[in-house]
């Protein structure tokens, strides 16, 4: 086939592209001249059969005439799109010079909020923040903590268990994770631990199966009871801006030799309130001087180092913070509810 021959076939070729009138019509082209049995696919099968010398020119210009022909195929589908596109403009009455529509802007939870702000007050206070698992074993929820089997404080802790051995459960408290840091930790250091805990809880306005803590876990060299109550009160006064009281309670915690309940003056009312039940204060969380036998669980010795621990309600704080006063709001993902704390 003559250079002649092959520009007729492709001014034929590139004639029917530009009047294909849709998708149906450039298929049927792409099927003549560029598919198995087509033109192109014939005129490159006759090539053997031709002299040397003519071999090369008939295989460069049927190459030519391929990438003639599917370049001209692409821009006219190119061109069949954008035709279809104005047409469906102009029967919706599409406006190019209107301004979008604006996305909805989203917003963190309020638990989310809260946890990221303890978390920089701790950062700044020299903290490690750490995870841990939220399925957990037996040894590291209770046995490790200094509650074994038959010891009646795991009545206090309405386990979800996920085996009928009772090896693995739903973690009831963030308090695992101290373990695992004292494993994993050489003394000093200093980590706190928000996440998410379950209990197997009647839900109420103040009782939820899954709701957030945030441990707090501090140990080295002569820590004392002065070092948690100073702790406390840093924490208290970059999260509400000002300086706070606080007062500690005897408590009973088998994590923790001695316990205590530490309860801070209402920073909402001077006399009493809703919030503080009329009383001016505010129990806060259950902390103190961590169990020489977790120490040792953990592998550290409590001859050397002490330690204490404090376990925050992260949600009883959001509660306090945005003054909610139904805990179930905060798991129930009602967007009427979250779109309030958007930031």
């Amino acid at each position: 086939m003559s250079p002649e021959e092959l520009g007729q076939v492709q001014a034929e070729a590139l004639g029917r592209v530009k009047g294909a009138a849709g998708a149906a019509d450039l298929l049927g082209i792409e099927r003549d001249y560029l598919e198995k049995g087509g033109v192109v696919a014939k005129i490159l099968a006759s090539i053997p059969s031709l002299a040397p010398e003519q071999r090369r020119e008939l295989g460069s210009g049927a190459n030519r005439l391929k990438q003639a022909i599917q370049k001209a195929i692409e821009e006219r589908e190119g061109e069949l799109a954008a035709e279809e596109l104005e047409r469906e403009r102009k029967a919706q009455g599409f406006d190019p010079t209107l301004p979008s529509a604006q996305p909805r802007r989203g917003s963190l939870h309020p638990v989310t909020q809260v946890t990221r702000e303890l978390e920089d007050i701790f950062a700044s206070m020299g903290y490690a923040i750490l995870d841990g698992p939220e399925v957990e074993l037996d040894y590291y929820n209770f046995e490790a903590l200094n509650i074994p089997k038959d010891h009646p404080a795991r009545e206090m802790y309405d386990t979800f268990w996920c085996d009928r051995n009772n090896h693995l459960l739903l973690r009831t408290h963030t308090s695992p994770v101290q373990i695992r840091a004292l494993e994993r930790f050489d003394p000093p250091f200093r980590a706190i631990v928000p996440g998410r805990c379950f209990r197997n809880e009647t839900v109420d306005a103040s009782h939820e199966h899954t709701f957030h803590q945030m441990e707090g876990l501090v140990v080295g060299k002569g820590i004392t009871v002065g070092h948690l109550i100073g702790t406390m009160k840093t924490f208290l006064r970059e999260m509400f801006q000002r300086d706070l009281e606080v007062r500690l309670r005897p408590g009973y915690f088998p994590f923790v030799e001695p316990g205590f309940e530490l309860d801070v003056r209402c920073p909402f009312c001077e006399g009493g309130c809703s919030v503080c039940k009329r009383t001016t204060w505010i129990e806060l969380c259950p902390c103190g001087m961590v169990h020489p036998f977790v120490l040792r669980y953990g592998g550290v010795d409590p001859e050397q180092y002490t330690g204490f621990a404090f376990g925050l309600g992260l949600s009883r704080l959001v509660m306090l913070r945005f003054q909610i006063d139904d805990i179930r709001h905060l798991m129930g993902g009602d967007l009427r509810f979250l779109e309030q704390f958007g930031c």
